[in-house]
């Protein structure tokens, strides 16, 4: 399984479409994080470039994000990849704790994009 994380400063980035790169997780049969990568974000929103095809060909099946447009989220939901959005914090705890079972989808998209959500939603835990 690999997981995706939009990161910056090895933060989850509040906003998938703006991120300055993906930190990109490896993980064995035994939910154990056996890899860790960075993927430079491409120039443009998230909805608007290939990147879901991108992750896809890469074998990413889970995007934890903070905010995301409905744009992007039916881009990658179409890919494959299923999305949690509300993520807040270190990128590698976060995948920790997804490993765990404690994360769980907001439910909260961004409206449009330049809507800049600092309201602190943060995954269900």
């Amino acid at each position: 399984m690999k997981i995706a994380v939009p990161t910056k400063n090895n933060e989850v980035d509040s906003h998938f479409g703006h991120c300055d790169h993906f930190t990109i997780f490896s993980i064995d049969e035994n939910k154990n994080i056996v890899n860790q990568e960075v993927f430079a974000s491409p120039q443009g929103c998230g909805c608007k470039s290939n990147l879901a095809e991108t992750f896809n060909h890469m074998g990413i099946t889970i995007m934890l994000a903070g905010n995301m447009g409905e744009g992007a989220i039916n881009k990658l939901s179409m890919a494959g990849i299923v999305v949690f959005r509300g993520c807040t914090g270190d990128v590698k705890q976060l995948v920790q704790n997804y490993l765990n079972g404690d994360i769980t989808d907001s439910g909260i998209s961004c409206a449009a994009h330049e809507h800049h959500s600092e309201s602190g939603h943060q995954c269900s835990h």
